[in-house]
């Protein structure tokens, strides 16, 4: 009988146990789900129990222009505005995915000393608060972008316009920053901006991300659209022209104009007659990266020294040179088959109404 009491306490005590374990754990669940995900702790505890594997760690970031946190990668350092739970969970892997690409660019990978820093902002009245302090005499020419992004002093700066076209401009100015970071020489602009557009288009694979310069339908429509305008701009000026330029014409024609070429342009001379030419666009892009261009003394100082202001003359005559140099002198022969190339590429692009 007394064996039976002890074996009916013992019951009891397990019970209470048991009991007492759920209601702490019900308290504790409470507990956390007072504190919402769109709060910097909230976000913090929920991309935490996600265990992304891209995220080294996470951290409040306090600053004057909204509630922050600070998310480190293998490669990057970004700080964010932007408490979106389904934006948070893929930027990571985005930016460690287009720094690999970045590096497949070239012939010999690189591995960067110090990450990258990029700042994401919720909305564009916190971003344009913190362009006005963060690029100071500059800032009114940056805050003159509509939508997208910028790269200035080793930082990538953007801010949310939908996640597509938020990515899309992070692809594009990641790669300013990691070729301002690794190559000896800065590139010519044509060079530059048509690279940069192949990181525009992306799409998601087990948890990592593509780029396909294919897929990027907007430059594409926009090439389509300055063939149908007769707008196109003549190869030999389109390799010596400087962004700055085209954008002072305040024309949107010629804007579209020149970035869409530039994409177009890159594709070309990597894909053209079964890549004839990949191996010399190469051949210039590594020559570049290790400062072996073959560039006069004082070429060479204003490419290596990015303190030293882009000039649109310096740009012409080294955007040539190199052209001529490394892929064609004849612009003549080089521009027909340029021209047919474009239009293959936009034949079966179709333009909205």
């Amino acid at each position: 009988m007394k064996e039976k009491f002890l074996f009916v306490l013992a019951i009891i005590f397990v019970f209470c146990i048991f009991v007492s374990g759920c209601l702490e754990k019900q308290s504790q669940s409470k507990v956390a789900a007072k504190r919402p995900i769109n709060s910097v702790y909230g976000m913090i505890e929920h991309l935490q129990q996600k265990n992304l594997p891209t995220i080294k760690s996470i951290q409040p970031w306090r600053n004057q222009y909204g509630q922050g946190i600070k998310i480190t990668t293998a490669h990057y350092e970004i700080f964010t505005t932007l408490l979106e739970p389904l934006m948070l969970y893929d930027i990571p892997a985005f930016m460690e995915s287009a720094y690999r690409g970045y590096n497949s660019q070239h012939s010999k990978s690189v591995e960067t000393q110090n990450r990258f820093v990029v700042y994401l902002f919720a909305n564009r009245w916190q971003w344009e608060n913190f362009t006005k302090d963060f690029a100071g005499r500059q800032a009114p020419i940056y805050c003159k972008i509509k939508a997208g992004a910028y790269y200035l002093n080793g930082s990538c700066v953007a801010y949310n316009i939908g996640r597509e076209r938020t990515f899309s401009a992070l692809g594009h100015e990641g790669w300013h920053q990691f070729n301002n970071r690794h190559f000896k020489f800065r590139l010519p602009s044509w060079l530059d901006e048509g690279l940069a557009m192949m990181f525009e288009a992306n799409g998601e694979k087990q948890g990592m991300f593509c780029f396909d310069a294919t897929q990027n339908m907007y430059r594409l429509a926009a090439l389509k659209k300055t063939l149908i305008k007769k707008r196109m701009i003549p190869l030999k000026e389109l390799v010596a022209t400087n962004p700055g330029e085209v954008l002072a014409m305040n024309e949107n024609d010629a804007v579209m104009a020149f970035y869409s070429q530039a994409y177009a342009l890159v594709r070309f001379l990597r894909e053209d007659g079964y890549g004839k030419r990949l191996g010399n666009f190469q051949r210039m892009l590594s020559d570049g990266m290790f400062g072996n261009w073959p560039l006069n003394e004082t070429g060479q100082k204003i490419a290596a020294d990015r303190n030293i202001p882009l000039t649109v003359q310096w740009n012409r005559a080294v955007s040539l040179l190199l052209f001529e140099y490394y892929i064609d002198d004849d612009f003549d022969k080089i521009e027909k088959e340029y021209e047919i190339f474009c239009r293959k590429m936009v034949y079966h692009v179709k333009l909205k109404p």
